[in-house]
């Protein structure tokens, strides 16, 4: 069987990247250009200098891609680019860019979803890895936690209400004064304090519900933080990062555990940015094993947007048969039940 190379490109946020994939599941490539440096100034991430700067590198960083896989134009079989969700600005970068190179060299288009993007992350780094399985896709857009039947057929078993957590992890750095990116921040600052200092809510939905709510431990931790600024009390930061991160990663692990538990999964995947954080692998791993389900997580390269989860993705939506067309738009808002 001939091989399949997918080229994927990613712009959803601010990350410009580009990947060669080989059978959906072996990188040729990976290349990302991040921008975190330049949104470091605004305390998190400003739309226009993103899509202003994936302008500037999105060729670059394909011809990269292309030179560091060591093959040429022919040898691509299709491409594949992220059209939602996502900044839209953003998107539109990445998406007219597939399409101009799509129709130029007469290649198929294919449409991939950011989430089964993420979905797909762990197909790459761990190759042995089939469905069935439960999935936690955990990012500063999302909340997710997802069943996948097969390779294309997923179902939603909770997300997240308001909030995302990595959302939260971000304005609590900002609170705390750590700046921005805050995940890895919030990650580093926890390991020196007491993640029992300060009893921040864990917030359960009604009835049977998995769907999370970051709103309240957010706004928790931002009370706590203003009252001892006004009482000229001194706080500990490592311990609030430690608290904080302790709630936000219990009720994850604890839903994503009760969803793999009703479909009988054995094994529990995790991705999306806050998929990197040390205390969330190490406490979902140590959870899932006392129920006999063991966790997969991808190497943290894997774990931001980048493009190889796309290539993988669109390896699996091309050899189901979707294709694009000249008329594929970004879609911002786009719900993985839309697909």
């Amino acid at each position: 069987m001939e091989d399949i190379l997918i080229l994927g490109i990613e712009s959803s946020c601010d990350e410009t990247a580009a990947a060669v994939v080989k059978n959906g599941r072996e990188i040729l490539s990976n290349v990302i250009d991040s921008q975190i440096e330049i949104h470091k100034r605004y305390g998190g991430v400003v739309p226009e200098i993103a899509s202003r700067r994936h302008i500037e590198t999105v060729n670059a960083v394909v011809e990269e891609a292309l030179e560091k896989a060591g093959v040429t134009w022919d040898d691509i079989t299709a491409i594949a680019v992220t059209y939602g969700p996502g900044l839209v600005g953003a998107l539109l970068v990445g998406v007219s860019t597939a399409k101009a190179l799509a129709y130029a060299l007469n290649k198929p288009l294919v449409n991939v979803h950011h989430i089964k993007g993420h979905i797909c992350a762990n197909f790459v780094a761990h190759p042995e890895l089939e469905p069935p399985f439960t999935y936690l896709v955990a990012s500063g857009g999302h909340s997710h936690i997802v069943y996948a039947k097969d390779y294309m057929t997923y179902e939603i078993m909770g997300m997240t209400r308001d909030d995302a957590a990595g959302e939260a992890f971000d304005k609590i750095a900002r609170v705390i004064g750590l700046g921005y990116p805050g995940g890895p921040k919030i990650d580093k600052l926890a390991k020196e304090g007491d993640a029992h200092a300060y009893e921040f809510p864990r917030v359960k939905m009604a009835g049977d519900s998995l769907d999370f709510s970051f709103s309240g431990v957010k706004t928790a931790v931002i009370n706590q933080v203003h009252k001892m600024e006004q009482r000229g009390e001194e706080f500990n930061r490592a311990d609030i990062a430690a608290s904080f991160q302790d709630a936000v990663t219990d009720v994850l692990c604890e839903h994503t555990i009760e969803a793999a538990l009703r479909k009988k999964s054995d094994t529990i995947a995790i991705a999306g940015g806050v998929a990197a954080n040390s205390a969330l692998r190490e406490k979902m791993t140590k959870l899932a094993a006392e129920k006999n389900i063991k966790t997969l997580c991808p190497p943290l390269v894997l774990c931001t947007d980048n493009a190889v989860m796309i290539a993988s993705a669109g390896y699996f939506e091309y050899i189901n048969g979707t294709r694009a067309d000249m008329r594929l738009n970004a879609v911002a808002s786009l719900s993985l039940e839309d697909e």
